[in-house]
């Protein structure tokens, strides 16, 4: 992979983890850095599941992937948000 592909892979990672939390209601509080984690795995596994029903090649702008994409990333967040809010302080 080179340095191009790695920094698209953030800037698309971070774009499709801010998706996602846009799609889950209330705050959450989890760090940017671990939103674009999110969003590069999210990115994969939706491209992943595009691929296995057929969809992830198709002409023009793959909005089917785009939203499997999404829809995993938000489902990634949820995930996030529930095991890191128990990091926190218990009193």
């Amino acid at each position: 992979m080179t340095v191009t592909g790695i920094i698209t892979a953030i800037v698309i990672g971070a774009i499709i983890g801010a998706l996602g939390r846009l799609v889950v209601p209330g705050k959450q509080h989890i760090p940017i850095w671990l939103t674009i984690v999110v969003g590069i795995v999210a990115a994969f596994i939706g491209t992943f599941i595009a691929s296995a029903f057929g969809v992830a090649a198709t002409s023009g702008i793959d909005w089917i992937e785009l939203l499997l994409q999404v829809a995993v990333a938000a489902v990634g967040v949820i995930i996030t948000v529930s095991l890191y809010g128990r990091r926190g302080v218990r009193h």
